[in-house]
């Protein structure tokens, strides 16, 4: 039996963006672009599935979809305003409600199947029917507020999931480990007050939003000391990322001890991502769910969750996802990453992974 879930709908290739060119609207001195629109397209994602198609990786995985999440489960999360307002404009054919997310006829829709694909992903795992699962979450949604979307991000599908799983009784204690390069403002703002959801970002600093994600944003009230940032320096590659997991991620989730781990899986760090300055290879994700699966076998019976998040080069990203679900599947499987060498001969020089290692050091010992 395949113990891997692979949780996808074609209709989250279909939500749409606006007239942008990249992060510009175009207009004035913007000329539209060719292919048009927003980085956040849905290319990213079709390729990355369509690759475990090719390689027959997904041939190695339970391949499912999942209901959209309910309007129960959105107002766990969302005031019932925000909601209703996304809901009319969706009807009414499309527009934007807050910085940089525009959608088209459905995006409601579409943006609701988008989170129930994360909330059943992490359904099924915690009821036992799967040891992990990927969600092909589109639109994504660590950015997303309470009540403004922003970053790309329409509804905080990580946190509808965990909600929805905390009402059904089926976990008390969840860990979000989000390594998309950009900060998870929006999940950490959601669980800032809270100890039963510890929250972590591993991003590249003062990238987006350019106001949050600084290390000493630690949690406030309850949730003093659940929630930890770790803002990494541009540039930052294969060692540096490893060298945060050990020594910051893996020492936060075992003090915590979860009853699930769930990672906000973006690929932008990639070292050929256009909204990032960061050196990640393939490798770098796979070695990373290599590092978040021994932490969970250890913490919390294995259950692991992957929701899909940033990653915006629709060459790069597909051998990323599929590294990540190599080491989640144990599969045999390879799909050789023609960039690979370009990025591994790119990556920092020795007395720079030095001052992020003492960057890194100075973290520790201020926790």
């Amino acid at each position: 039996m395949n113990r891997t879930g692979f949780f996808f709908d074609e209709r989250c290739f279909w939500h749409s963006g606006g007239n942008y060119a990249f992060l510009a609207p175009v207009g004035g001195l913007v000329q539209p672009l060719a292919a048009g629109g927003l980085p956040e397209n849905p290319e990213t994602k079709r390729r990355f599935r369509n690759l475990i198609a090719v390689t027959g990786l997904d041939r190695e995985l339970s391949m499912r979809g999942a209901e959209p999440a309910s309007r129960e489960d959105l107002l766990r999360v969302h005031p019932d305003i925000y909601v209703d307002e996304f809901k009319r404009r969706s009807d009414e054919g499309g527009g934007e409600l807050g910085l940089r997310t525009p959608f088209g006829p459905g995006g409601y829709e579409i943006a609701a199947l988008s989170a129930g694909l994360v909330k059943t992903a992490l359904e099924t795992v915690l009821r036992g029917e799967l040891d992990n699962g990927y969600a092909l979450s589109r639109p994504p949604g660590h950015h997303c507020l309470p009540d403004f979307p922003n970053g790309f991000c329409l509804l905080n599908n990580i946190a509808i999931a965990i909600e929805a799983a905390k009402a059904a009784g089926l976990a008390e204690r969840f860990a979000v480990v989000d390594w998309d390069v950009h900060h998870g403002n929006g999940t950490e703002a959601i669980f800032y007050e809270r100890d039963d959801v510890l929250t972590i970002s591993l991003h590249q600093e003062r990238n987006y939003p350019l106001d949050t994600g600084e290390f000493n944003a630690r949690g406030q009230g309850d949730g003093l000391g659940a929630n930890l940032n770790v803002p990494l320096p541009p540039g930052t590659g294969h060692a540096g990322y490893l060298m945060a997991m050990e020594r910051l991620v893996l020492p936060a989730l075992s003090a915590f001890r979860p009853d699930v781990i769930i990672v906000a899986c973006g690929f932008d760090a990639s070292g050929v991502d256009p909204l990032s300055r960061m050196m990640a290879g393939s490798h770098t994700f796979g070695a990373m769910t290599q590092m978040v699966m021994e932490a969970a076998s250890g913490l919390c019976g294995g259950r692991l969750v992957m929701a899909h998040e940033g990653g915006y080069s629709e060459l790069h990203v597909p051998f990323c996802g599929h590294a990540v679900l190599e080491q989640m599947s144990g599969s045999a499987i390879r799909a050789e990453d023609p960039l690979g060498p370009r990025i591994a001969g790119q990556q920092p020089a020795a007395d720079f992974n030095a001052l992020v290692e003492q960057r890194i050091a100075e973290m520790v010992s201020a926790l």
